[in-house]
């Protein structure tokens, strides 16, 4: 399971199917080089299908022909660099079952660990705008209950705004829903 021992960078074309080919585990891609991802704690799980149903049921609500997808697929930055997000809102062409890169999506999620705050925060943020098609980068942080909402406007600047309640409204696509269905209930 460990990467192959290489001189130069691993291209994402190199790494998605050496990923797929691992017994186990979950794998990104920065800069060329393999980083496995840490164990998924339940509380982390629970947040993501939260977020991943509020995202498919508002696209339900809104009837804008657009996918909500969970994580697993892949998102390119570059040549170098393939991130895995935590759910994502894609609205072109429907994409064979048997993709595993999701090429153009307009939302997507990440969700906060302990090991992440920084890279969700820093370099991903930078990677996902870095795509012509992201339009908006959530960042959803249970441990805090907020959700912080980066957004491109129309004339390329990224508007951020920390939210812990009230309504997010994602446009485009033309969806919105409540803060609260994407936060857990403290138990």
């Amino acid at each position: 399971m460990n990467a192959p021992e290489r001189k130069k960078p691993m291209t994402v074309d190199e790494f998605i199917p050496w990923a797929m080919a691992q017994p186990r585990g979950r794998f990104e891609l920065v800069n060329g080089e393999v980083i496995a991802m840490s164990p998924v704690r339940v509380g982390h799980t629970r947040t993501k299908g939260l977020v991943f149903l509020a995202l498919r049921n508002a696209i339900a609500r809104a009837g804008c022909g657009c996918e909500a997808i969970p994580d697993g697929p892949t998102v390119r930055i570059d040549e170098h660099t393939a991130y895995e997000p935590d759910a994502m809102v894609y609205c072109g062409p429907r994409l064979s079952p048997d993709s595993v890169e999701l090429p153009t999506p307009v939302i997507v999620v990440e969700v906060v660990s302990p090991s992440s705050r920084s890279v969700d925060a820093g370099v991903k943020s930078h990677g996902y705008f870095s795509l012509p098609s992201v339009v908006h980068y959530l960042i959803v942080d249970p441990e805090r209950r907020a959700i912080v909402h980066h957004k491109r406007g129309a004339d390329g600047q990224i508007v951020s705004v920390a939210l812990t309640e009230g309504s997010l409204v994602l446009d485009p696509p033309g969806i919105d829903l409540a803060v609260s269905e994407l936060l857990p209930v403290h138990e």
